[in-house]
């Protein structure tokens, strides 16, 4: 039996009246890559700051590694949807990097040889060590994107949340994005969410449809009639069937 990373139970999350999230409930285990879906205005976002316990519930709770969030915060992982940034500031790809060890070190701390090891590593294993020192302001889409996951690598989280990290990249990085998440997910449990349908990938071991309520889907097909509950525009079906090697890694999914 894996171990329970994070639990939902009856979530509600309110802002400016409106209604959120609506009575959430959802279990997320140890080496799961799941894929939540949805429409822009879902919640997805705001469902990722829950676990983050950066947005406190209406009602309901949440538990990320059987304690409060805030209490959980360094063993996760956050790469956010885009960075604001300004493309004249003169800061390098490792420095950028290196600020995924904030968590871990304390804001105040200076930065040590272990901090340094982490962030490399974290650059190599996203293929960007020979950027290290290029600014982030000359990066491409893709190759920013491959930053922002390398900082949170950085952090050596157990747990990494992902949102929207292929919509701004071409096909081609896409793809390569997916590939990273394939390897990383042997070593940590990886929450991601789009909404775009065609980006859920065969690899992803459980695909969950978010729209204020959630549906939640093992491997197979997901058809039109179940989607209609989820989305208020057409969506014919999502085929979902995890590889042989993930069904080899997780025969009970």
């Amino acid at each position: 039996m894996s171990r329970e990373i994070v639990r939902l139970d009856r979530l509600t999350v309110e802002a400016g009246g409106n209604r959120i999230l609506d009575d959430l409930t959802m279990s997320v285990s140890e080496g799961d890559f799941l894929g939540i879906i949805g429409p822009n205005g879902a919640g997805k976002t705001t469902l990722l700051r829950v676990i983050l316990g950066l947005q406190k519930p209406f009602s309901g709770s949440v538990r990320v590694f059987g304690v409060e969030p805030a209490a959980a915060r360094k063993r996760v992982g956050y790469v956010p949807q885009r960075l604001f940034f300004d493309r004249d500031f003169p800061v390098t790809v490792l420095e950028t990097v290196l600020m995924g060890r904030l968590p871990v070190r304390g804001l105040l701390a200076r930065y040590n040889a272990s901090d340094r090891k982490a962030a490399l590593d974290a650059l190599e294993t996203t293929g960007l060590s020979e950027l290290r020192h290029r600014r982030v302001g000359a990066l491409s889409g893709g190759e920013l994107q491959r930053m922002l996951i390398a900082r949170a690598l950085a952090g050596t989280p157990e747990l990494l949340l992902l949102d929207e990290p292929t919509a701004s990249v071409d096909p081609g990085m896409k793809t390569s994005i997916y590939d990273l998440l394939d390897t990383l997910r042997g070593s940590m449990t990886i929450v991601l969410v789009t909404h775009d349908t065609g980006a859920i990938s065969s690899r992803v071991s459980r695909v969950a449809c978010l729209n204020c309520r959630m549906n939640m889907h093992a491997e197979g097909e997901i058809g039109a009639g179940e989607l209609s509950h989820t989305y208020t525009y057409p969506v014919d079906k999502i085929q979902h069937e995890p590889s042989k090697e993930i069904r080899r890694k997780h025969p009970e999914q």
